[in-house]
This record gives structure tokens, C-alpha cells and sequence, in this order.
């Protein structure tokens, strides 16, 4: 690849007009377009809109007669753990069925483990006089904003394709006690889209730890979200552990938000079963049960996890095209000129587009005048600052496939000015 800044003054002094002319007729067409975050579009809605009818007047019980409009069901309907024990890989006794949003369940485990530890016996995090965590960057923009909300110490690791920098992970937990856990989106990781391997997660489960409550918040929250390819496969994070004498290591989480309603569905969480026993004896003080009329329509809906990947294969043909299209413009307008690098994820629902160093926030407010919104460029490392000042995080899946093929061609405008009008010219 020729990098810009290796042409000569002349050449990139040809480019700028036309790169100009064309973003002032973008200015011109009175875009409206955001990419900001990753929701699904209308079209994927309507995939699950037959759900709201599954639980009618006369029909609201639960295969063992639970009347699922009452009271009581602490950690799910029997059917509904069955199935979503399936999804997440584990024993029925392993898996709590929460309510709609597993941001929610997360923020609680945590809230849990400041105030009253994790149930082994080790102090409360809030009790010590430094708590740090792992933050596998570029990352998940709300995880890190659960650290920063009760004032954890956020420790950035790099990201590989393989996970994140496993040399660094090792040496940093076996060295320090203050850190007492990571964040893992294993599977089409946010906003990589990269999947852990094997590898990884043997190491993950097999690494020694300064501290004795270490925990895996391992959210796999794009788990079936594939839509190029085969399915990934992937080593189970809790089966590692067990094998590894660590079975309370890992907490799991997921939802079904991107696979039916966000805001509607369903959100899960798992782990060992002496850890679910642990946090069961804490949602008895915070809840009589949850919604069980909206778990009974999960379970009606997609029966088994065959009915869920069916399901999500319609999903797949929905967003397909929109991720095909930002890589179709980005190569054909950036490809070969060495100022961008971008992943070419086979599911999830982000893309991680890279500048030059030095030039995303610049990229990011050239395409808001344009009428583009993108994710804050930085937003995807702790506290909003990316070392690097490059990653910006495009999320295709909201906006109409016309939208995504406009808003990424101005992204690709943009990063040509900017990374040009940064060149030295003498």
C-alpha cells in the first residue's frame, strides 16, 4: 500500500479540490444520517412482532400451570432456562433469567461485588483502596462506562484478532491484586468483530491471578449474530474454567435485545453453580420475580436454539448488505492510498475503521458538518481517550442500506481531507 504522506506535494495538491467539491455537495444535500449505535433496524423488529401475540387473555400459563402474570419464578420459568441454558452453554442450574436488559444484570454483579464481594469470602471491592479492571480497547463504550460510573481503575490491553494481547493480560493479573477482573465480548467483539480463540480462552481460564476473586465478565451479547460464513466455534469459557479448577472464574451474560426487542427481550446471565446459587440469595431482597408473561413469549416463539438460529438467519439477510456496502465504498475509496485500515467483521454490529494517528476526532466533527453522525471518535477506549486518536466505530445496521452507502462515503471523504490537509506539503 502507497501511504499519502509518501506523495509528493504536487499529487496531493491534485486531490484536494476535487475531495473538497465533493463534501461541499454533501453539505449541500442536507444529510440527515447517524451511525452512532448499533440498534436494529425496522425490518428486524418486524421478524419478531408475531411474539406479541403469543400470550393471549385466556393463555397466560406456564407448562407446569404457573399463572405467569402472578408473582414468584425467582430465576425464570422452567422452559425458559431450559432454553436459554441451551443458548449459553450451560447446566439449567447454571443460568438466571432476568429482566429485559443485560446491562442491567451486569451493573448489578458489579454493584453486588463493591458492596458485598462475591461470595468467597474476600472483602468487598468498595473496601479496598484500589479496585482496577482490564479493558480489552478499542471496546465496548458501556462496559467501560460501568468502571467509571464506581470509580474503577481501567487498565487499556490492545485488541488482536485472536482477543486481547494475552502476554499483556498474563503478566499485568499475575502482578498486581487491585485487578480484580476483564471485560470479554468473545464472540464479533465490540467493535472488532473479531472472535477469541481457543487459545485465548484456555489461556484466559489457565493464567494465574494475583487476586483470589479474579472474575471473567464474559458478555457475549453477539453470540448467533453472524451473517457471512459459517457459525463460529469457540472453547467454552466456564468449561475452561472447571477444567482449570476455577469454576467461579467466568461470569457469562447475554440477551436477546438483537434478536427480538431491545427493550423487550429477555436478559441472561450465567456462571458456576455455586456462583448462581450466590447471586440467587441476592435477587431475593431485590425482586418477587421477573416478567415471566414476556419469558413465556420467548419460549413460545422460538421453542428451541434451532428456533433461534433460524430466527437469526433472517436477521443475517438483513444486515448483510448494509456491512457489504461500507466495505464495498471503503475499498473502492480508500483502499490502496495507505491513510485507513478497517475490519471485515462475519457478524455483530459494528465495524472498526482505523485513520492515521492524530486524525479520527477531526474525521468525526468533518463528517458532522456534513450531516453525518458517528460514535465520538475515542468512545471506545476508557474515559473516551484513545491513545491514538484513530479508532472510529461505524455501526450500519439502524439506518436504511441508501443511508449506510451515503454516510460512509462522506466518512471516506473526510478521512481523505483530514489525513492529506495533516501531510507536510514542503
Amino acid at each position: 500500500m502507497t501511504a499519502l504522506n509518501a506523495t509528493s506535494p504536487e499529487t496531493l495538491a491534485q486531490l484536494l479540490p476535487s475531495l473538497h467539491e465533493r463534501f461541499e455537495r454533501f453539505q449541500q444535500a442536507g444529510l440527515n444520517l447517524d451511525l452512532t449505535r448499533g440498534k436494529p433496524c425496522p425490518a428486524q423488529l418486524d421478524l419478531s412482532s408475531p411474539m406479541l401475540t403469543l400470550v393471549a387473555e385466556n393463555d397466560y400459563r406456564a407448562a407446569d400451570g404457573t399463572d405467569c402474570r402472578n408473582y414468584g419464578g425467582l430465576d425464570g420459568l422452567p422452559e425458559a432456562k431450559a432454553l436459554f441454558a441451551d443458548y449459553m452453554g450451560v447446566e439449567r442450574d447454571e443460568v438466571i433469567i432476568g429482566g429485559n436488559a443485560s446491562l442491567t444484570v451486569m451493573y448489578d454483579t458489579f454493584m453486588r461485588a463493591m458492596l458485598m464481594g462475591v461470595g468467597t469470602g474476600e472483602p468487598p471491592w468498595s473496601q479496598l483502596p484500589r479496585v482496577r479492571f482490564l479493558c480489552p480497547s478499542p471496546g465496548y463504550d458501556r462496559h467501560f462506562a460501568i468502571c467509571a460510573n464506581l470509580g474503577i481503575e481501567m487498565l487499556p490491553v490492545d485488541m488482536t484478532s485472536e482477543g486481547p494481547d494475552m502476554d499483556t493480560v498474563e503478566r499485568l493479573v499475575a502482578e498486581d491484586e487491585a485487578i480484580k477482573g476483564i471485560w470479554c465480548v468473545p464472540i464479533f467483539s465490540n467493535p472488532t468483530g473479531d472472535v477469541y480463540s481457543d487459545e485465548t480462552v484456555e489461556r484466559l481460564a489457565q493464567m494465574p491471578t494475583r487476586a483470589a476473586d479474579f472474575r471473567i465478565f464474559w458478555d457475549n451479547a453477539y453470540a448467533v449474530h453472524h451473517f457471512a460464513g459459517d457459525p463460529p466455534t469457540q472453547a467454552h469459557i466456564l468449561t475452561a474454567c472447571k477444567a482449570a479448577g476455577v469454576p467461579e472464574r467466568p461470569l457469562l451474560f447475554g440477551s436477546t435485545s438483537k434478536i427480538a426487542f431491545p427493550g423487550g427481550g429477555l436478559a441472561l446471565m450465567a456462571g458456576s453453580a455455586r456462583n448462581m446459587d450466590w447471586v440467587r440469595g441476592q435477587l431475593f431482597f431485590q425482586t418477587i420475580g421477573p416478567d415471566k408473561l414476556n419469558q413465556l413469549r420467548h419460549v413460545r416463539f422460538f421453542r428451541d436454539l434451532d428456533g433461534i438460529r433460524q430466527h437469526m438467519q433472517k436477521h443475517a439477510a438483513i444486515v448483510r448488505p448494509r456491512f457489504e456496502a461500507v466495505e464495498t465504498i471503503l475499498r473502492r475509496e480508500l483502499a490502496g492510498k495507505g491513510i485507513a485500515d478497517w475490519t471485515r467483521p462475519r457478524g455483530g454490529y459494528f465495524v472498526s475503521f482505523n485513520t492515521q494517528d492524530g486524525c479520527a476526532q477531526a474525521v468525526v466533527a468533518m463528517a458532522r458538518e456534513a450531516g453525518v453522525k458517528l460514535t465520538p471518535a475515542g468512545a471506545t477506549y476508557p474515559l473516551g481517550k484513545d491513545p491514538r486518536d484513530r479508532n472510529i466505530r461505524i455501526a450500519p445496521t439502524f439506518a436504511s442500506l441508501e443511508d449506510v452507502e451515503a454516510a460512509v462515503e462522506v466518512l471516506a471523504v473526510c478521512t481523505q481531507i483530514v489525513t492529506i490537509e495533516k501531510q507536510p506539503t514542503t
